[in-house]
């Protein structure tokens, strides 16, 4: 059965709408369906994943991202009581009777018939515009087809058309045949279909949209944009993956850094950006990714310049200190800029510990860039009611108590949507929304079986 068509839950049992499909939103949509209640996933993109999905290596434990995600998301896309839908928003939410929400859910057309595509590939194969669209996958270090997965492993399996890249959907032609149609023997290419709007009601709501990454031309100082060897942590992920755009070798024009440079804090603890907040995550994902390049680049030197390392969590100053071990030069200081020298950049800083100017020349500069909400996050806060916070997250009832309840009763947070979390942090918080989301969703059921008693 397609993703956008479904019945409605069975009996009338209460029901939990969870809106985004990273691991926060496959967690708490599993959790609720384990415990018999029916759920309603709703995810923007063509497949489940979220960001999760273009992590090459997780810390400290160095397990592989997609071994651990992957199955969930299988899971998530067979359970009997998860109705998935992907590619699709939610574009309404009010309340409705005794306590119920009704939401409305944009299903966007893929342009492909799911029940006949075998995600095949033949079709992006034969696409006029194949390797020639930007990869956001890959960050844009790679092309894909205007017709395409976004990657190897998505849940739904299933090509979706880009409707703002594909020739016959932007012009009304593409020459004279379809070549990604003729291509498919399933006949699955369908330019046919149309958006369809799907209304839902439901007994709670878990959000769980997660964030977005600090954008680094906003410190064009640090060369990015301008300079090819500058690239943000995420494009290193993808540079490292094995499944990324090089195969996981780390190269630049083909060609291996012999020097790499990480500058942490890009876009976090920034009050000269109106961005106070730590977002937690770097030091370690800097600290993994150093040892991923010592261990890739034999030979290379490898600097980190940071402000202050937060190691927090379960084996995190073990790894800092391996790490270093290993040979990656740690230097306290913030880069005020990075300049050309030759073939070459130049970091250019102030070593706080020893008190002097420092200048590292280097092939490969990464910046590591900060959590920041999402872009429609303020759109996501006016649509259910949400408050935010003064750095633009949604806002939890209390910091301590009641860091999953939004403070609409019904209505939960998980994840990042909340504020910057590691990976163990996320799976934990949305685990709390489902569990709090659960306890509403079995007092709903509770009085409903009175109900029925009663008459």
């Amino acid at each position: 059965m397609s993703d956008a068509t479904f019945p409605a839950p069975a009996g009338c049992r209460p029901a939990a709408l969870v809106i985004g499909g990273g691991i926060a939103g496959i967690q708490a949509a599993l959790d609720i369906a384990d415990a018999g209640f029916p759920v309603y996933l709703v995810e923007r993109s063509p497949s489940l994943g979220g960001r999760m999905s273009q992590l090459d290596k997780t810390f400290p434990t160095l397990d592989c991202s997609s071994c651990i995600l992957t199955p969930k998301m299988v899971d998530a896309g067979r359970h009997p009581n998860i109705h998935l839908m992907t590619y699709s928003e939610v574009v309404r939410v009010e309340q409705g009777r005794e306590g119920q929400f009704r939401a409305q859910i944009k299903i966007k057309p893929r342009y492909v018939d799911m029940d006949k595509c075998r995600g095949c590939g033949l079709c992006a194969e034969a696409c006029r515009l194949a390797g020639r669209v930007r990869s956001d996958f890959n960050a844009g270090l790679s092309k894909r087809a205007a017709v395409y997965v976004p990657f190897p492993q998505a849940v739904p399996l299933v090509y979706t058309v880009d409707p703002e890249q594909c020739v016959y959907l932007t012009r009304g032609v593409c020459g004279k045949t379809f070549k990604c149609k003729d291509a498919c023997d399933a006949q699955a290419i369908d330019f046919d279909q149309k958006e369809v709007q799907q209304e839902v009601e439901v007994g709670t709501v878990v959000v769980a949209t997660g964030f977005d990454l600090f954008d680094p031309l906003r410190k064009p100082e640090l060369g990015y944009g301008t300079y090819p060897q500058v690239i943000t942590t995420l494009e290193f992920e993808r540079l490292a993956s094995a499944s990324g755009p090089t195969a996981g070798r780390i190269a630049l024009n083909g060609k291996l850094p012999r020097s790499v440079v990480f500058i942490q804090c890009v876009g976090s603890r920034d009050n000269s950006l109106g961005i106070p907040y730590c977002s937690r995550v770097c030091c370690m994902a800097v600290a993994k990714q150093a040892h991923l390049a010592h261990d890739r680049l034999p030979g290379a030197q490898i600097s980190v310049f940071y402000m202050d390392i937060r190691a927090f969590g379960k084996g995190f100053e073990e790894f800092y200190d391996r790490v270093r071990a290993e040979g990656v030069l740690y230097r306290r200081g913030n880069p005020s800029e990075v300049l050309r020298s030759g073939d070459r950049l130049l970091v250019r800083a102030e070593d706080t510990l020893l008190g002097e100017r420092v200048e590292v020349e280097a092939d490969l500069v990464v910046l590591a860039v900060g959590m920041a909400p999402r872009g429609d996050a303020e759109g996501v806060s006016q649509m259910l009611g949400l408050r935010q916070d003064p750095n633009g997250f949604f806002l939890e009832d209390h910091p301590k108590l009641r860091t999953v309840e939004s403070g609409i009763p019904g209505i939960f947070l998980a994840g990042c949507c909340q504020g910057p979390k590691d990976i163990p942090d996320t799976v934990a918080h949305a685990k709390a929304a489902a569990c709090a989301a659960m306890i509403r969703l079995a007092q709903a059921e509770k009085v409903t079986e009175k109900s029925h008693a009663a008459n």
